[in-house]
């Protein structure tokens, strides 16, 4: 089998006015960046024409699910069956991307093209967000620089910075050491670029209207007095929409086999809602019969924060939802150790099917229609698959299908394609039901999610976190959706407890308040913002031969 980046280098582009007319956009709607990369203005969002499918995933690992191939390949199933579909997805991090992960563009025969640029620097965006995050630190301790003398100050700072680096050292650190003239010294730290509260706020503003109100409303800390202090007292959200302008539109690209892929924004799932902008996906639902769109991570992160965030804010309804799952997965689950999964394992497999049965539950509960795909492996056996297929017709009472869109591209998603096609038709989601109410006190809302969805038995928070939702509370923000960051191997906060954890207590140590996204971050155990790099990063393999780029997946 070929690398991707071999893949990738031996497919033919389609110059991307020939795939924007695949949606109905003209060339001259069009902000090109080369000959295969356009930004999509946002005056082309129209009414809604298509279905909407989300693609989520069981409880990830180590190992890998392929949530996006499976995403680019059903597109490229359903363009294959005369269907006019549109995958929507995020964009790739340079943290993960030259750290553990790898690339985010699909794989195989299923990718999203061009992949060194989507997965690089693409358009900007991610320097975009970077720059203008940092831009608002920069003009905050100058703002508190300036006005020392007057007697101004804040007694609690809670804006960090953002860098798209995996960089353990820049957790915590001390800003302004040295002459009076380097400024206050103080304690910083940074986040990683995916968890800016603006990376948020890119991807849940409806239009450039509601960014600048979202940029406005950000908390940047609170005076001596105990009043906020937001980017609108601060007296920049212009400076920052500047920064933003072209960020805020979606970007246009093409996968393997020509189809047209829309690609914006890349929050974490883990550490933040993971999920593409809702531009984007309106930009897509009116361009196309299916749109495909995805979650991060397992869909106790990804998924409910699709439906309980996103959706909430959005007005969005997927008709269906996608659940991916592998044989490899499931035997870590049912307690295989990393390496043997690729070995034949039927007690493993039968043990490990119950994550992915509380998944389907959970999916369920918010009314939902879900399809089971299964991404083959070539040391998958005929009797797992077996297996497989039977737990899902009699137990689960969910349709399965077979994914080989990787290896051979949509030719190996028709099976899907009719399958999701059919079933939209037959049996389509129902009214979405979200996990809590608006009404309901930010605690409960993290408690109804942590019991309801992730079956902890108890919740505690500590004093931190108690004093962040007691301000936010007095500040009326207490309606706001949460958005729980947590291990994304675990339905708990303890990485190692695989399967379907049980009985536990969900610890939540911390909570940020995001006033400009409109969303409660509750910090669950001990999840990083900045996560830090594996002792042997894909860096390692990345580089630049012969005016190619090499070792990038």
């Amino acid at each position: 089998m070929k690398t991707d980046i071999e893949i990738a280098h031996e497919t033919e582009l389609e110059r991307i006015d020939n795939v924007a007319a695949k949606m109905g956009i003209a060339a001259d709607d069009l902000e090109h960046y080369g000959k295969y990369i356009a930004k999509l203005p946002l005056n082309l969002i129209t009414e809604p024409k298509g279905k909407l499918i989300l693609v989520t995933a069981i409880t990830a690992t180590k190992a890998g699910i392929g949530k996006t191939t499976v995403s680019i390949g059903l597109a490229l199933g359903l363009n294959k069956i005369g269907k006019r579909a549109v995958v929507a997805l995020r964009e790739p991090s340079l943290g993960p991307c030259f750290g553990m992960k790898g690339g985010a563009a699909g794989g195989g025969y299923a990718q999203v093209l061009p992949m060194e640029k989507i997965n690089l620097h693409f358009t900007g965006d991610f320097h975009a967000i970077t720059s203008a995050h940092n831009m608002i630190s920069a003009l905050l301790d100058n703002y508190l620089y300036q006005h020392e003398k007057e007697g101004f100050g804040l007694k609690e700072i809670l804006w960090r910075r953002v860098l798209d680096v995996n960089d353990r050292s820049l957790r915590s650190i001390v800003t302004g050491l040295g002459p009076a003239t380097n400024g206050i010294t103080q304690q910083a730290g940074f986040d990683i670029t995916p968890a800016s509260e603006l990376m948020a706020i890119l991807c849940l503003a409806s239009d450039e209207a509601d960014l600048r109100r979202r940029i406005e409303n950000i908390l940047l800390g609170y005076t001596y007095s105990g009043e906020p202090f937001t980017v609108k007292d601060l007296g920049v959200a212009g400076s920052i929409m500047v920064l933003l302008k072209d960020a805020i539109q979606p970007n246009l690209v093409q996968t393997t086999e020509n189809t047209p892929a829309i690609i914006h924004g890349g929050p974490f799932a883990n550490i933040a809602h993971g999920c593409n902008s809702q531009i984007a996906t309106k930009m897509a639902l009116a361009h196309s019969d299916y749109t495909i769109t995805e979650a991060g991570f397992g869909a106790d992160l990804g998924a409910e924060k699709f439906y309980n965030i996103l959706c909430r804010k959005s007005g969005l309804r997927p008709d269906l939802t996608v659940i991916v799952a592998t044989a490899q997965g499931l035997k870590m689950h049912g307690g295989v150790a990393l390496d043997q999964i690729k070995e034949p394992n039927m007690e493993g497999l039968r043990t490990g099917l119950a994550n992915l049965d509380r998944h389907v539950q959970n999916l369920r509960s918010f009314g939902q229609s879900v399809v089971v795909v299964f991404n083959r492996f070539a040391t998958d056996t005929d009797e797992e698959m077996a297996l497989l297929k039977q737990h899902c017709q009699e137990e689960l009472k969910a349709p399965f299908v077979i994914n080989n869109a990787f290896a051979e591209g949509g030719a190996g998603a028709v099976e899907m394609a009719e399958l999701v096609v059919d079933t939209i038709e037959k049996n389509p989601s129902a009214e979405l039901q979200f996990t809590y109410e608006d009404e309901d006190s930010l605690q409960t809302k993290i408690e109804k999610v942590a019991k309801n969805i992730y079956g902890a038995a108890s919740v505690t928070f500590a004093k931190p976190a108690l004093n962040r939702i007691k301000l936010a509370e007095t500040h009326s923000m207490s309606h706001f959706p949460v958005c729980i960051a947590k291990t994304q191997f675990s339905f708990s906060a303890d990485q190692t407890k695989y399967g379907v954890a049980k009985d536990f207590n969900l610890l939540i140590k911390d909570v940020v308040i995001n006033a400009g996204s409109e969303m409660i971050v509750a910090i669950a155990g001990d999840i990083l913002r900045m996560p830090g790099l594996p002792k042997l990063p894909q860096a390692n393999n990345i580089d630049y031969v012969n005016g190619e780029i090499v070792g990038l997946s």
